[in-house]
């Protein structure tokens, strides 16, 4: 944590004050003034930096001793509040949601991960009818399968338990839509295995167009969708196959195209980071008018300029009062062991344990980005736009043994390099269901019933 010196370094001047002087010199002044019978002026304090560089107090006038003991008190929570709020580890100061039950609120993002084999996984990986390949991580080889049987336990409260017969009676006639990567892919592939786990075959179905899938509960006429939209704004990686493009570009003015696919839904679940890297390309014009103007910036002004349009077509194209709207915040990814104490040429592949170092936190995850996001979201609540960051980081920064690794579908045949090194094709990016993406289905899920 930083020292309070440092902090106070950092804050502006209003906020440097010697508060204790400024107390004692309050007291002083209006001694000699009822002394002095002199009235009480309007005044107030200016901050001044002395020769030694230290900060004083200098009366310019007070309205009352009321008003500037106040103003003091005022400064004393700013100071504090800082104090306790500011990290050194690159984590961001995004306020963790609260959910309230009964009389009781509890930070649900806040816990710790329990051994439970009795009551998880909620479903099993054969079970569900539409697994995918990258997720299915027994269907390809791993044995070790703990992974599956992790609670997560927040401090002070209980998880309210996923009741996917209560999630699709509040879905009837309704659409729920996932918008984002393949790693809100992994989250959407979760929610209908969750789901899915209570209903017969016959009743569910699956429809693939372009770049939305469709998953649908005849019985409810319920429909739980993805709709591939990488980075929310269209660009160059949009072909929901094809899309492992090493220069990618964006067209961060322009979301119409993917937009209209999911704006009349009740609820919108995004995501957007696949913005890990240092520069972005940004088009200024369509991908067809060779007249475009192209131009390499730094990532996160391109995350900026994207969340803007994102940002201001839900403020003027979604409803408002019936579409409930959440933003994942990012998953984090396990690539350097040395991070939790293996060799440094080592990730996740073979772990088998969750990191119990309480805050831990990798340096895959762009504290930056996610400032961003925040920024952006509470922009919109400052217009009206309610819209629920799901703090899912921290809870999964320790899940580095929930990682499909080598165990999965591989799209391109390994390397005799590769096979013998299996480090070097490892996805620690992406995760084994059952596991870690259900339990952020859980906190949506609460969340989804607390409004």
């Amino acid at each position: 944590m930083i020292e309070l010196p440092t902090i106070l370094r950092r804050l502006r001047c209003s906020t440097l004050m010697n508060l204790n002087a400024a107390a004692k010199n309050l007291i002083r002044l209006s001694r000699a003034q009822r002394k002095a019978n002199i009235p009480l002026k309007e005044e107030g304090w200016v901050c001044e930096m002395e020769k030694k560089g230290q900060f004083a107090m200098r009366p310019w006038g007070l309205r009352s001793r009321f008003n500037s003991v106040l103003a003091l008190f005022l400064a004393l929570i700013i100071v504090l509040a800082v104090f306790l709020t500011t990290k050194d580890d690159g984590r961001p100061d995004i306020p963790m949601p609260v959910f309230e039950s009964s009389a009781v609120t509890c930070d649900l993002f806040s816990g710790r991960w329990v051994y439970d084999n009795s009551t998880y996984p909620l479903y099993l990986e054969k079970g569900c009818k539409f697994m995918s390949d990258q997720s299915a991580c027994e269907k390809f080889g791993r044995t070790n399968l703990k992974y599956q049987n992790w609670r997560w336990q927040p401090h002070g409260c209980d998880l309210p338990r996923f009741n996917a017969t209560r999630l699709l009676e509040r879905l009837r006639d309704k659409r729920m839509a996932f918008v984002g990567d393949s790693l809100n892919r992994n989250q959407w592939i979760s929610m209908i295995c969750l789901l899915g786990a209570s209903i017969p075959d016959p009743s569910k179905t699956m429809e693939t167009n372009g770049s939305r899938m469709s998953f649908r509960v005849k019985e409810f006429n319920a429909t739980v969708d993805f709709y591939w939209s990488p980075l929310l704004v269209e660009s160059n990686s949009d072909d929901p196959v094809h899309h492992q493009i090493p220069d990618r570009t964006v067209r961060a003015q322009s979301i119409e195209k993917h937009a209209r696919h999911w704006t009349d839904a009740d609820i919108l679940v995004f995501n957007s980071y696949l913005w890990r890297r240092d520069t972005m390309r940004v088009l200024w014009g369509s991908f067809e008018d060779k007249d475009g103007i192209y131009k390499e910036i730094e990532a996160h002004r391109a995350y900026e300029l994207a969340l803007k349009t994102w940002s201001e077509w839900l403020e003027f194209h979604v409803d408002h009062r019936r579409t409930q709207m959440f933003f994942m915040s990012m998953s984090p990814t396990h690539f350097w062991g040395e991070e939790w104490g293996i060799p440094s040429d080592q990730n996740c592949y073979n772990e088998t344990e969750p990191i119990t170092k309480d805050g831990y936190w990798g340096r895959g995850s762009d504290g930056e980005i996610m400032r961003i996001a925040e920024a952006t979201i509470e922009g919109l609540r400052d217009r009206g736009v309610s819209v629920q960051i799901l703090n899912i980081t921290q809870l999964s920064e320790y899940r580095k043994d929930g990682h499909p690794s080598i165990y999965r579908k591989h799209w391109e045949p390994l390397t005799k390099e590769q096979l013998e090194n299996p480090t070097s094709f490892a996805d620690c990016i992406h995760w084994c269901l059952p596991g870690v993406p259900d339990v952020w289905n859980e906190l949506l899920y609460a969340y989804i019933f607390s409004r």
